[in-house]
């Protein structure tokens, strides 16, 4: 008797709403992984509103969960990001227009 692979399983309904911290520096990159972690397989809407400073390895964070999210099939939405997010993201080299297209800003 052939057993055969349970179906997976379906994505919950509502975006899971993960909220960024002020600073995004190295201390906040460990943390940042594990909200994601906690929400993976889910919709996620990040709200970038309150972020003033992002460093780099919260970027890294942030780039590597957004192919994670395409790559599960589920949605990633940046909503309403701070000047200084969105500033940041391009002074690192990371445009926010090359890296979250339309479908996944929100004001």
């Amino acid at each position: 008797m052939v057993k055969s692979a349970p179906a997976p399983a379906p994505v919950p309904e509502g975006a899971a709403v993960l909220k960024l911290a002020q600073v995004l520096d190295l201390n906040a990159a460990g943390p940042l992984v594990n909200e994601f972690l906690a929400v993976r397989g889910r919709n996620v809407d990040i709200d970038a509103s309150c972020v003033e400073r992002l460093g780099a390895q919260c970027l890294q964070v942030l780039l590597s969960a957004r192919r994670t999210w395409d790559a599960d099939g589920a949605e990633f939405s940046v909503v309403s990001p701070s000047s200084e997010f969105t500033s940041t993201l391009a002074l690192l080299g990371a445009p926010i227009d090359q890296h979250f297209n339309s479908r996944e800003l929100s004001a």
